[in-house]
């Protein structure tokens, strides 16, 4: 029960902060959408952050969790709320590597065999986070879950499901729609 009260309050914090937006939009997929997650407004309002970062991070497991990790640029914020709530350091996955600097894809220490847990903004097809799974993957990290804002149910989960991955979202977009 205490999860669809969490859902429930954090569909109305998506919705106060006017994340949610109904109408017609092109995803960055290129497919055309009922509605569009802006999640720049859920991690700009920090009433919504904290309720995102207190919901995840209520279901992660402390005692087996090296890292937080978050994909730039949507999943850093939240990442980085989950890290201070559950002092488990932080981990940065860029899309890219730099051209300067140490020009590589992480910030923030990772050693061979650390379980990182990534937290992502919104999932539709699962592929921009699961190219972060198997970067850590091939560092030596274990990746086995990605908790989600918001799960468009287009097919993350599945492909997740296909790597080993669990996919946890704390909305669907099943859930969003039946408020609309």
């Amino acid at each position: 029960m205490q999860e669809n009260n969490e859902k429930d309050e954090l569909i109305e914090a998506l919705n106060k902060c006017e994340a949610l937006k109904f109408g017609r939009f092109t995803l960055a997929s290129g497919k055309d959408s009922k509605y569009y997650v802006d999640i720049k407004k859920a991690i700009s309002d920090p009433v919504t952050l904290k309720k995102i970062s207190d919901i995840a991070s209520a279901r992660i497991d402390l005692s087996k969790t090296s890292r937080i990790g978050g994909v730039a640029l949507g999943g850093v914020p939240l990442a980085t709320a989950v890290s201070l709530k559950t002092e488990i350091p932080l981990l940065l996955v860029r899309k890219d590597a730099k051209a300067y600097g140490t020009r590589g894809r992480f910030v923030g220490d990772l050693e061979e065999g650390d379980k990182v847990i990534l937290i992502e903004d919104v999932t539709t097809s699962g592929g921009s986070v699961l190219e972060a799974v198997n970067l850590l993957r091939d560092f030596g990290a274990t990746v086995d879950e990605v908790i989600t804002v918001v799960d468009r149910e287009e097919g993350a989960e599945a492909n997740l499901w296909n790597e080993n991955v669990t996919l946890n979202p704390l909305v669907k977009a099943s859930d969003l729609l039946k408020e609309e």
